[in-house]
């Protein structure tokens, strides 16, 4: 069944999409919701009219959403999580994670376009942001073990090892062992 998006759907496109889907998600959900129409020839006459009256429109969303693509550039989020002794990690790291992190970073991001794929290992992944169907941002994420020291201090550590002579330890006299006296 051939549908035109009113708005964007997760996972399946973008408003004003023209898609296939099967006929019960279509006459079931999408359409009652109003998340769709069926693409009719009349629908698809209507539509074209109605994108190129739009098209300064369209461009001014792109632009916006190029804007904050340009905003997460250069961002990279270290997560501390909880890790059992195998690397594998109690719970998960989610879109819902990221987007926390993010907002501590000052960058506000809807958690329902970040894409990742649940994080269950320790690792380095990358997280996809989807501001709009042309302009998406990649965003690093290195998951570590809570508590374990972070590359920067053990690198800094052994510099300052390197650094301090070694003291040699002056040779402790052993006592003698005398009998004890009962």
């Amino acid at each position: 069944m051939e549908l035109i998006l009113k708005e964007d759907v997760i996972g399946l496109g973008f408003k004003n999409d023209i898609v296939n889907v099967k006929s019960g998600y279509g006459r079931n959900y999408l359409i009652p919701q109003g998340k769709a129409v069926i693409a009719s020839p009349s629908a698809k006459k209507i539509l074209a009219e109605n994108l190129k009256q739009q098209a300064h429109k369209l461009a001014a969303i792109k632009a916006a959403a190029e804007e904050k693509a340009a905003a997460l550039a250069g961002v990279a989020l270290t997560i501390a999580a909880k890790v059992s002794t195998t690397g594998q990690l109690y719970g998960s790291v989610t879109n819902m994670t990221i987007a926390d992190e993010l907002a501590k970073l000052g960058k506000e991001v809807d958690r329902k376009i970040i894409v990742l794929k649940d994080i269950k290992k320790v690792g380095d992944y990358v997280a996809v942001v989807r501001f709009h169907k042309e302009v998406s941002a990649e965003i690093p994420v290195k998951v570590v073990a809570e508590g374990a020291p972070a590359e920067e201090e053990v690198t800094a550590a052994a510099t300052v090892e390197a650094e301090v002579p070694a003291v040699e330890e002056a040779p402790v006299a052993e006592e003698a062992e005398a009998p004890v006296a009962e």
